[in-house]
């Protein structure tokens, strides 16, 4: 009996390796992610849940299923049984909704000497247009790389307010003025620490809300990758706002 000499073999068994790696990639590829689920089975598809293209989804009537794969997001309504994956066609516009919002140095302007955004929210939406603005009316963990940047962010611009930050019996107030959706965290008075809660009062709110900031090391580049990094950190207010921003711009599914 013949040998192949160790050339071959290693020529076949680098062959074999590539052979694994396309297998193994394409299979990673194929999976789904539950991003969101809400109704009777959420337990059975709780949010980080992995689904093969192979596997069912079950639902019933009052279920509702939000799936990501390849960084797009197809949502299911039950009753029904669905395949975990399905072509997915995404609206330019609101993919590019999408894009603002998981921006790491969204475009801004001066005006007076207050900041706004060059990003115009619909009234109905009236949500933060980028992830990485903290809208102080959502309560929560947030997610912040970088606390020197952090902005407080608002729906309207029209109205001048106070808002009341409170930490550890240490108290600063930031005035919102007329003209700006948006304005810095103060970090020289009230610094960002990560695991401890901030009290926020004032500036248009029915009631306190209490905010408790997540480290990232960085912002992610994706929107795949901003999902997983948010559901990670538990920063629930973040990942519904892009949650809905991915789902909105679905068009069709399969």
């Amino acid at each position: 009996m013949s040998f192949p000499d160790p050339t071959t073999r290693r020529l076949a068994f680098a062959a074999t390796a590539a052979i694994m790696a396309v297998a193994f990639a394409g299979t990673a590829a194929a999976q789904s992610m539950v991003v969101r689920s809400t109704g009777p089975s959420a337990s059975k598809y709780p949010t980080g849940t992995k689904l093969k293209s192979s596997d069912k989804v079950t639902l019933v009537a009052g279920d509702k299923v939000v799936l990501m794969q390849a960084g797009k997001t197809r949502t299911l309504s039950g009753p029904g049984s669905f395949g975990a994956s399905g072509t997915i066609q995404v609206s330019q516009s609101m993919g590019t909704t999408v894009t603002r919002m998981i921006a790491k140095s969204p475009t801004m302007r001066s005006r007076g000497g207050a900041t706004r955004s060059d990003i115009i929210v619909a009234p109905a939406e009236l949500r933060a247009p980028n992830l990485w603005y903290l809208d102080y009316r959502e309560g929560g963990t947030f997610c912040v790389a970088d606390p020197a940047t952090l902005l407080l962010w608002r729906p309207q611009m029209d109205t001048e307010e106070l808002l009341t930050i409170e930490q550890a019996g240490k108290s600063e107030k930031v005035a919102l003025v007329n003209g700006a959706n948006f304005r810095k965290w103060p970090t020289d008075a009230m610094p960002v620490e990560y695991g401890v809660d901030y009290r926020l009062s004032g500036a248009g709110l029915p009631a306190p809300v209490t905010v408790r900031f997540a480290q990232m090391d960085a912002i992610p580049d994706t929107a795949e990758a901003s999902v997983e990094t948010l559901m990670a950190k538990g920063c629930s207010p973040q990942l519904n706002r892009l949650v809905d921003a991915m789902s909105e711009s679905e068009t069709a599914g399969g």
